[in-house]
């Protein structure tokens, strides 16, 4: 009978509903006299409009589930024969994806029934408060290149001459991959965006203000890439092939040596997105390879010194590079209750980078010239094991998670340098590093009538040991005295609770993350620079309160209260010079601190037929922050400008985020975003003791800049789509100095075929060449112009088939 009944109210209710979420409703149906279950109780829903969206027919157990219900007003009828009719008025909020009203009552004709309000949620969605969300699909003008490619139009985000995506003025950002952190994008330290192809990434989302649940690390916020995978039954999947050129004009001409710099620099993208679902089993397999030449760096640095000498030099950072990634795994169904999950990740990268530098002074003649060539492997093996038990309450779950990455890094720099001081020096460096990465976590969920529990526990442990050789000629430019060998270890242990509320026009989350920190640094005893290893520990509360109050289903204001931390990774610790330009050298310093942020944000989001509207002003209050600083070394026989980090006292950001969209008509949509902020240093003196103690001052300086982004996207055909997008980065300020404006303009072209299962792309960036990083510094003794016009503008052509 219930069979019958639940085909006949399916027919009514497919023809009625129009579009759905992931949402699911689960309940059970009991006799409000003798707490048995009624069976075959029919449970419908209705909209505002009173027209059917959906419903179900309890089972023998009196147990149902409904899903595919959007954010909005609902009245929910529940009907049996032999039982009063109970109507419960219903809001679909937008906290959680599974809700569970428990155990509901109805009373036979001969008893009374008072009506009940029941909240439902919903969370996790592109449109939520909390995060904001972006299917790569809907990319074209950045198509065919990596996830840095993709990230460029997204809102509030920008980036740094190291490639480092910059949210909200602030390069402090986690990158999580499908929800976790991994050794592809690093831990707590973002690391190789640029090298990672976004052809098998299905979408990325930004989260501004993480609850507890996540890791306490990153100020600025989350990015959670999140990679295909499809669930249907039997072999699916896709094949894919880019081909691009980047460097296709050059904004400044080279200084004058034999090599230059590449242009252009041709790329080949391969890449292939299986899955195989059969019975109980779930294979998956992606790839991606990069072939390429690139241009990473080509940096023009213009050093004014106060004793009145002017020194030119241009680093061109000419890069051949092989790029595997394979991501794959396993997941087997025990039952319906039960999953275990199998995955892995092998990332093995090989370039060579060479560069010929000249140093030309005021009178245009070259006193210097070096030749550098630089051969490095880099790569990770990460293996995840997990284990999921769903309990009966829908959305009921107990996660357990162990991961184990094993890192490898294997650098050899041959430099040969010719001026005044040596007319022929060769010197070698060898850099050796494997880094071991465990954790494991625990997390639990229940869901209630009217919000969810969160709670769950985490240990990381992460060592990473580092040899140092070094082959010194006379007068060698290296600096000795470093050492050979290091090693730097972090331990973190980490618990968590989280609460989620809501209400008929309220909803509040509240959380406490708990995590106890302890990091070493060991120095080679022969170093001649720091006295002593480094060690310490702490313990710190990470609190986070959000409460939004919903003015009606379609406008909602929210405020959220964070405390994060971000802690120094082995580069920005690391004691070893590096360096392309030989004049401006880079260290890390081993007594760098923790620096500490607390955030607040207040957020309106509109939403209306054809567009939606959010809106956001944050402020941001930063402890000890820690920064790349400038200083001259005047103890070395040759001019040096040494860029190492230290802790800077304190700094504030407040800024206001705008984000829109419209469909201007069926086939013309048109969004943008515009991002101001202000960034407030305040003046700081320290001491740093590379390569010998001194002091740097940092000035006090606070001032406004921004940010603003369009998107225009035309349907031309049902097959065909073009996209425009448009970029402009105003002047900001920087410690000691300030980063001058630039601007793009991207385009695409995108074209379905083979009846939708193939599709061609055409996307070219920064077609007017005008997103190189400008940069004026003011240090002690100096001032620097730096312009690093890397390889911004390119065109790729993709082609990808589905099946």
């Amino acid at each position: 009978m219930k069979k019958i009944l639940s085909v006949i109210f399916s027919i009514i209710w497919c023809g009625a509903i129009h579009a759905q979420s992931n949402i699911t409703i689960v309940g059970k149906i009991m006799d409000s006299l003798t707490n048995t279950a009624v069976p075959y109780t029919t449970i419908a829903m209705y909209d505002a409009g009173n027209q059917l969206v959906n419903g179900n027919i309890s089972s023998e157990d009196g147990s149902f589930l409904i899903d595919g219900i959007e954010i909005g007003s609902y009245r929910m009828v529940i009907s049996c024969l032999g039982y009063q009719s109970l109507e419960k008025s219903m809001l679909i909020g937008q906290l959680n994806e599974h809700y569970d009203l428990g155990n509901i009552l109805i009373t036979s004709t001969s008893t009374q029934l008072n009506e009940v309000l029941v909240t439902g949620e919903q969370g996790q969605i592109s449109q939520g408060l909390d995060r904001k969300s972006y299917n790569l699909n809907s990319n074209i003008a950045q198509s065919g290149g990596s996830v840095m490619d993709a990230m460029k139009a997204m809102p509030s985000v920008s980036f740094d001459q190291d490639g480092k995506v910059i949210l909200r003025g602030s390069d402090r950002v986690i990158v999580l991959i499908d929800g976790k952190q991994s050794s592809l994008t690093g831990y707590g330290n973002q690391k190789g965006l640029d090298n990672i192809p976004a052809a098998n990434i299905e979408r990325i989302e930004i989260i501004n203000n993480p609850s507890s649940k996540y890791d306490a690390n990153g100020m600025a916020g989350i990015i959670n890439i999140i990679y295909k995978k499809d669930r249907q039954a039997g072999l699916h999947g896709s094949i894919g092939f880019a081909y691009g050129l980047g460097v296709l004009s050059k904004r400044m001409n080279d200084l004058p040596t034999q090599l230059g710099s590449y242009s252009p620099t041709p790329k080949y993208i391969p890449s292939l997105d299986l899955n195989l679902r059969k019975n109980k089993t779930n294979f998956f397999l992606q790839s991606e390879t990069i072939f390429q030449e690139r241009l990473p760096n080509n940096e023009f640095t213009t050093r004014f010194y106060d004793d009145g000498r002017i020194i030119k030099s241009q680093v061109p950072e000419n890069r051949t590079q092989t790029h595997y990634i394979v991501k794959g795994g396993m997941d087997y169904h025990f039952n319906e209750q039960n999953i275990l999950s199998f995955s892995g990740i092998y990332d093995w990268e090989s370039h060579t980078d060479t560069a010929q530098v000249p140093y030309i002074n005021q009178e245009g003649n070259r006193n210097r010239y070096i030749a550098w060539n630089e051969e490095e492997i880099t790569g990770y093996m990460n293996y995840a094991l997990r284990y999921e038990h769903k309990y009966n309450q829908h959305g009921h779950s107990l996660q357990a998670d162990i991961q184990y990455s094993r890192g490898w890094e294997d650098e050899t720099y041959f430099l040969n340098d010719s001026s005044f001081i040596r007319s022929d020096g060769r010197d070698i460096t060898t850099v050796l590093g494997t880094e071991h990465i465990t954790s494991a976590s625990l997390d639990y969920t229940r869901p209630g009538a009217s919000g969810r529990f969160e709670t769950g526990t985490k240990i990381q442990v992460r060592n990473l040991p580092v040899e140092y050789e070094q082959v010194r000629d006379e007068n060698s430019m290296l600096y000795e005295g470093l050492g050979n060998w290091s090693k730097w270890g972090e331990r973190i242990y980490a618990g968590y609770l989280n609460w989620v509320h809501e209400k008929d026009k309220y909803s509040v989350e509240g959380g406490m993350r708990a995590e106890y920190t302890s990091v070493f640094y060991n120095m080679d005893e022969s170093n001649i620079y720091y006295d002593e290893n480094d060690a310490y520990d702490y313990f710190r509360l990470f609190p986070n309160i959000r409460f939004t109050y919903n003015l009606n289903p379609n406008n909602r204001i929210s405020a959220f209260i964070n405390q994060r931390i971000d802690r120094p990774g082995e580069p920005e610790l690391r004691m070893y010079t590096k360096s392309d330009d030989h004049e401006l050298v880079k260290v890390g310093n081993p007594y760098l601190r923790p620096q500490l942020t607390q955030s607040a944000e207040i957020a309106y989001r509109n939403y209306w037929e054809n567009g939606s509207l959010f809106i956001s002003g944050y402020f941001r209050n930063i402890k000890d922050a820690f920064q790349r600083i400038y200083t001259e070394d005047n103890t070395s026989i040759y001019d040096i400008v040494v860029k190492s980090y230290a802790n800077t006292g304190r700094m504030q950001n407040i800024g206001m985020e705008l984000v829109f969209s419209q469909d201007i008509t069926d086939s013309w949509e048109f969004s943008g975003n515009f991002n101001y902020y202000q960034i407030t240093i305040d003046e700081y003196t320290g001491s740093l003791l590379f390569p010998y103690p001194h002091t740097f001052f940092v000035n006090g300086s606070s001032d406004g800049t921004w940010d603003a982004k369009i998107t225009s996207t035309l349907d031309v055909s049902q097959d065909l789509q073009f996209q425009i997008t448009g970029l402009y980065f105003a002047e900001r300020v920087i410690p000691q100095g300030i980063q001058l404006s630039r601007s793009s303009i991207d385009i695409g072209i995108k074209k379905k075929l083979w009846k939708t299962r193939g599709e061609i792309t055409i996307a070219a960036t920064d077609i007017f060449n005008r997103f190189g990083l400008r940069q004026k510094i003011e240090g002690q003794g100096f001032s620097a112009d730096y312009q690093n016009f890397y390889e911004t503008q390119s065109i790729r052509m993709g082609l990808k088939y589905k099946f």
